[in-house]
């Protein structure tokens, strides 16, 4: 049996510009970019740091980009669709329990290549992608080089204690606490993440949100056509915290109601074994797909041709998964206490929901998707509205200004 999910029609690649002036920097602004998270050939996840970087420029900002990788772990290699990068990789205790020190080796590997290219092209800004390591790292360059410093926060898990525990997650959280009070500026990802920020430093005065972005010539919406099977799409590393479990329990139960329903999961991780278990305990391994890792452009055709997004993470900062669904004209179902309620208003351009419970949350979310399979008016109204919010306030445009505005205050400050 196929359901009938049909069409919705909308502009397909209207206007991401931003209004304003567009230059908000001095010209020839150089920021050096420090960040474990980048691009790599065969890994294209880190996207958020790069992609905003291929806007940046129209902003009067200069990049050059480090990116870090531990010793231990395998070397990586550009990647064609990422600004260029230089890869570093440093010494480091392996596991969470050496990020305490981390910080303190990649400032020692880096400490004379940076010395050099500040000497031959100035360095007005040093930006650090999460307090450590490489926030650690910049916090001394900066103090050493004379440079002012911005370090975004990305999670919210700001001062490391999640990952570390005893007296290692306590010389984290403390490193944590200094990088962020010296840094120039703290930018968070959402006023979610700002407040974490704030919960372990109550005095901190220079913090502040720019959200990520999405490119909506990469992610945008297509006719998907009626008389074939429904889709509900997901993506998100397969970790606990993401909550695939919930959306297989979700699967099940709308299986006699729509027995054409299949689901598409990409991402890997340490649960898929227990997952693909789970989907044949459930019955329902059939009808589900575990992609495992995909591109930047496979991930976008997956979401063009899928009907409803839902992923039901109960640990997210934002949320870059949820933008770009909404970017795909899709409506978007996450819980509420995460970032991307900063975005999504409930009923209007996404869904939110509240219960996660064990017991419930399966049957709550099931619910959802059950009302948005029958609705195809409801569907293409949040997709709609979904689509329009990303293009508003929320594309790779919006966020390299926003950075590039942040870049000038703080050497305006400096210089002053």
């Amino acid at each position: 049996m196929r359901a009938a999910v049909s069409a919705c029609s909308m502009d397909e690649r209207e206007s991401s510009s931003t209004t304003g002036h567009p230059m908000t920097t001095p010209a020839d602004t150089h920021v050096l970019t420090l960040t474990p998270f980048y691009p790599s050939a065969g890994d294209e996840r880190g996207g958020f740091v790069a992609e905003p970087l291929r806007e940046i420029g129209a902003f009067g900002v200069q990049s050059t980009v480090i990116a870090v990788r531990p010793w231990h772990k395998e070397r990586s290699q550009s990647v064609s669709s990422a600004p260029s990068a230089e890869w570093v990789r440093y010494p480091a205790i392996p596991g969470n329990a050496g990020l305490s020190s981390a910080g303190y080796l990649l400032y020692l590997r880096l400490r004379e290549r940076v010395r050099r290219l500040h000497h031959s092209e100035p360095i007005q800004v040093l930006h650090a992608h999460a307090a450590l390591p490489c926030g650690e790292a910049t916090r001394r360059l900066g103090r050493e080089l004379g440079i002012p410093v911005v370090v975004t926060v990305h999670g919210l898990d700001a001062y490391f204690v999640r990952q570390n525990w005893g007296v290692s997650g306590k010389r984290c959280a403390a490193l944590c606490r200094r990088v962020y009070g010296e840094a120039q500026r703290v930018v968070c990802i959402s006023e979610e993440v700002r407040h974490q920020v704030f919960a372990g430093l109550p005095e901190l005065r220079n913090a502040e949100v720019v959200y990520n972005g999405v490119d909506p010539e990469l992610f945008y919406s297509e006719n998907r056509g009626p008389g074939r099977d429904p889709i509900l799409a997901s993506v998100g590393s397969l970790i606990a915290i993401k909550g695939h479990d919930v959306t297989l329990r979700t699967l099940a139960e709308l299986a006699t109601e729509f027995p054409a329903l299949r689901c598409r999961i990409v991402g890997e991780g340490p649960e898929l074994r227990r997952l693909q278990a789970l989907s044949q305990e459930l019955g329902v391994a059939a009808r589900v797909e575990f992609l495992g890792r995909q591109t930047r452009t496979q991930v976008a055709e997956l979401l063009r041709g899928s009907d409803v997004f839902a992923l039901p993470s109960h640990y997210e900062g934002l949320g870059c998964a949820y933008l770009e669904a909404m970017a795909s004209g899709l409506p978007t179902i996450a819980y509420r206490g995460q970032g991307i309620q900063e975005v999504i208003r409930h009923n209007e351009n996404g869904i939110l929901m509240s219960e996660h419970s064990a017991e419930n949350a399966p049957r709550a979310l099931a619910e959802v998707v059950r009302t948005l399979l029958k609705n195809e008016g409801m569907r293409c109204a949040l997709g709609k509205a979904a689509r329009t919010t990303v293009l508003e306030g929320f594309t790779l445009r919006h966020q390299a200004q926003a950075l590039a505005r942040i870049f000038a205050s703080v050497v305006r400050k400096d210089a002053a």
